[in-house]
């Protein structure tokens, strides 16, 4: 199939992911571990545009695009070439991927960007997969895939294929920091050995932010000792959120490196985050609020 004469163009979203507590709740026979986490997205992120082709192809540009690669390898190529494959899809795209996202920082960039091609090429290709078909094509690319392509709040559990909704969560804010130190998650669990913890859902609708923070508050992330082991400068990171004014709860998202402090509203949120932007101007810093749904248009 030709994308000759085709201008068509559709754009998706691929919002940060943040990990609002994280738990190790045990490990498989296979050696995967078990996980038990409450996801939110961000108002902020990579993007991905995709136009009609007669092959696969992939530019990058933004921010971090340096520190990522365009080959086969690449999440989003990845991500293309299995939904052609399960679909039968003959068509080809040429895709954009804006890297606004700092990689391996524990905000699922690479996981966010296959799951806004998933969304982005089924519009382009007109492809109708069955939900559960494209949720195992999702997790057969990552753990984080299947969370990333649902696109809200979610908690997760399994190895990334259990997922539900959370009750309604408040309208709040993150404030992201990430020290420009790459943390391999492959490495945070290789090192980890602590002992397994409870699920920690929730049924309760907190009513605002402080209720949500007062709830997670009693929950972690699992991965933050060994993490903050691997990657110090996380240590420090912690500190300058801690301190800010308004934060409400300081955590590490993911395998790290980055981590957010959760905030009521944008006066505060955007205080702190110009305040640690100037104070350590080499730390990648963003405030967000908590967005509600994926993005796609045509």
């Amino acid at each position: 199939m030709s994308g000759a004469g085709d201008d068509r163009t559709v754009r998706a979203f691929a919002p940060a992911k943040v990990n609002l507590y994280l738990h190790v709740t045990g490990r498989r026979d296979d050696g995967y571990h078990l996980l038990d986490s409450l996801v939110v997205f961000a108002e902020l992120g990579d993007v991905i545009v995709a136009q009609p082709a007669d092959a696969l192809s992939l530019s990058i540009d933004g921010p971090f695009a340096a520190g990522v690669p365009d080959g086969p390898d690449n999440l989003v190529l990845r991500a293309a070439a299995a939904l052609a494959a399960a679909t039968g899809i003959a068509a080809g795209a040429r895709i954009h991927l804006t890297k606004n996202l700092p990689p391996a920082s524990g905000i699922g960039g690479g996981s966010a960007d296959a799951a806004a091609t998933l969304r982005a090429l089924r519009q382009l290709w007109g492809v109708t997969a069955d939900p559960p078909d494209l949720d195992r094509l999702a997790l057969a690319l990552g753990a984080d895939v299947p969370v990333c392509l649902y696109g809200r709040p979610a908690f997760f559990a399994g190895i990334g294929e259990e997922l539900m909704p959370p009750p309604p969560l408040p309208p709040a804010w993150l404030v992201l920091v990430n020290p420009g130190v790459a943390v391999a998650t492959a490495a945070v669990f290789r090192h980890r050995d602590g002992p397994f913890s409870p699920p920690g859902r929730f049924s309760a609708a907190p009513p605002d932010a402080a209720a949500l923070a007062a709830l997670l508050a009693d929950r972690r992330n699992d991965l933050e000792p060994v993490a903050m082991v691997l990657a110090p400068p996380i240590v420090a990171v912690r500190a300058r959120l801690e301190a800010a004014p308004g934060a409400l709860l300081v955590r590490m998202s993911g395998s790290g490196a980055t981590v957010f402090a959760l905030f009521a509203g944008p006066v505060e949120a955007r205080a702190a985050a110009a305040k640690i932007q100037a104070e350590r101007p080499g730390w990648w810093v963003r405030a967000a609020a908590i967005a509600s749904a994926p993005e796609i248009a045509s």
